[in-house]
């Protein structure tokens, strides 16, 4: 018999290592409608509870405590039967909606959404537009089959008066504090109404809808989704490697122009500035230097900041913005902090093995029990003195001016050369729950979730109402507004410095 050598021995190892772990890792393939046990929903349920009241620092900021263990025991008393993923993450996103904190929100699972990107799902084929009381159609698909015109009243769906359906959608929206502004905008951002109504309730092939008609009577029609675009299977060959290039700057420019742009009118004086955002690697501060510069080597004596379509981000970019703006020092807030350094549960939440460390390095228990980023309670920003903007700031805000946007827009209200000029923005003006925020990873069903680790105060001092940043002069969209499709923010503001430029004419006269 053949004597069986070490070398051959620890090759089978490995190969039956390999093997097992091959055989560990067989999973049956991915389906969207895969059904969950009740066991299983329970777990993660669970986890989700336990978590959030562990580690999130604001669970009963504006949800009184034991109003929210009875969201909590509604949530558990909805696992009676088995779920498929979306039809529990509807009863998680209607639970963690009551803690009211816009940076708290629910995704889909990996899979699920490795799914979503390749299934050719129906569309839905319009988009809405809330005013107040009154439902608007908005934009309808291209190939879509409703033939109504835009700004048409909407006042039925599917049997149900449409506001009733717009509520029940809006039960399962995540806000900072009680902004129905915020409410009404989410729903109305492009595509936001169909996505939420496929969640919450779920598609059917074809609805009935209601609306007012041209000579203002009842009518019915019926919509249905709407097939996506077949793919084109006439595709050029990849271009060269040069063209190949070219396209990548040409994409990374664009990219950059959508994140921050700036326009100059020499014949009015003045700078348009509209930034998307604060966040991601945008060259923002070379940018914002280089914008000054240029406003003050023209003279230029009006600037238009437009944040309407900033939802946040990187605070120290809006806090440089702040800088080349603000007449007077400020601090970002009166407190900031969290209430632990890590969690018990850290398996399931992202970062957590590195929480620990950064924690001690950026907070200091206080007596208070809490974690607090002293940093940023203590230090005081200035104004930045190169390239300062002095003339006139009209700040453009909206619902959708969220987190570091409504911190820019509430540390210049009330400066005498600065207006805000619009509708309340989503961010609150008291405070938010943000700044470090891993995502928790539910581990039967792989659903995903936002865990905010610090509590912001921006004023101690000030009445929480648990809404956004007011503006100084109030402009909202109507009917007539988008019947036209008019800006009537950009048109307050064009009077105003035309008026503006008037006044100082005559004074010299």
């Amino acid at each position: 018999m053949r004597r069986i050598g070490l070398a051959e021995v620890f090759s089978c190892l490995i190969l039956l290592t390999l093997c097992c772990a091959g055989c560990g890792t067989l999973r049956p393939a991915f389906s969207p409608e895969q059904k969950y046990p009740v066991e299983a929903l329970e777990r993660d349920y669970t986890l989700f509870r336990n978590i959030l009241n562990e580690s999130h620092p604001s669970v009963s900021w504006h949800t009184p405590a034991d109003s929210m263990e009875y969201y909590f025991n509604w949530g558990k008393s909805q696992l009676k039967d088995s779920m498929t993923e979306p039809q529990f993450r509807a009863v998680l996103t209607y639970v963690i909606a009551k803690i009211r904190c816009g940076h708290t929100s629910t995704r889909y699972s990996r899979q699920y959404l490795k799914w979503l990107d390749t299934a050719r799902l129906p569309l839905f084929p319009i988009s809405i537009k809330i005013l107040d009381d009154t439902v608007l159609l908005n934009n309808t698909l291209q190939r879509s089959n409703v033939k109504l015109p835009r700004g048409t009243i909407l006042t039925e769906f599917d049997g149900q008066p449409f506001l009733q359906i717009v509520d029940s959608l809006q039960q399962h929206l995540s806000i900072d504090g009680y902004n129905k502004s915020y409410l009404d905008q989410t729903l109305s951002n492009r595509g936001a109404f169909g996505g939420w109504l496929r969640l919450v309730q779920g598609w059917k092939k074809e609805y009935s809808m209601g609306y007012i008609d041209s000579l203002g009577q009842q009518q019915y029609t019926s919509i249905r989704l709407v097939e996506p675009p077949k793919k084109d299977t006439t595709k050029k060959p990849v271009l060269p490697a040069i063209k190949e290039k070219l396209k990548k700057r040409e994409r990374r420019e664009e990219r950059l122009y959508y994140a921050r742009s700036m326009q100059i009118d020499t014949g009015l004086s003045t700078g348009y500035m509209t930034v998307n955002t604060f966040n991601g690697r945008h060259k923002f501060k070379p940018f914002f230097k280089e914008s000054f510069r240029e406003l003050n080597r023209r003279n230029i004596r009006h600037l238009v900041v437009d944040i309407r379509s900033n939802g946040g981000g990187n605070v120290n970019h809006s806090n440089f913005l702040t800088r080349m703006l603000i007449n007077k020092p400020f601090r970002v807030g009166d407190s900031l902090y969290a209430i632990n350094k890590r969690s018990k549960y850290g398996n399931h939440i992202r970062y957590n093995a590195i929480t620990g460390i950064f924690m001690s390095v950026i907070t200091r228990k206080r007596a208070d029990g809490k974690y607090h980023f002293g940093y940023f309670e203590r230090h005081v920003f200035k104004p930045r003195k190169k390239d300062h903007f002095n003339g006139n700031v009209y700040v453009l805000t909206g619902p959708n001016s969220f987190s570091a946007a409504a911190l820019f827009a509430g540390s210049l209200k009330g400066q005498s050369n600065v207006k805000l000029i619009g509708e309340e923005t989503g961010g609150g003006a008291y405070g938010n729950t943000a700044w470090f925020i891993p995502d928790v990873t539910l581990p039967e069903t792989g659903i995903r979730f936002r865990l905010p680790r610090f509590r912001l105060v921006i004023n101690k001092d000030a009445v929480n109402s648990g809404g956004g940043v007011m503006p100084d002069i109030l402009v909202k969209p109507t009917r007539e507004t988008i019947l036209q499709n008019r800006d009537p923010k950009v048109e307050r503001v064009r009077q105003m410095i035309l008026q503006s430029s008037l006044s100082k004419a005559l004074q010299y006269k």
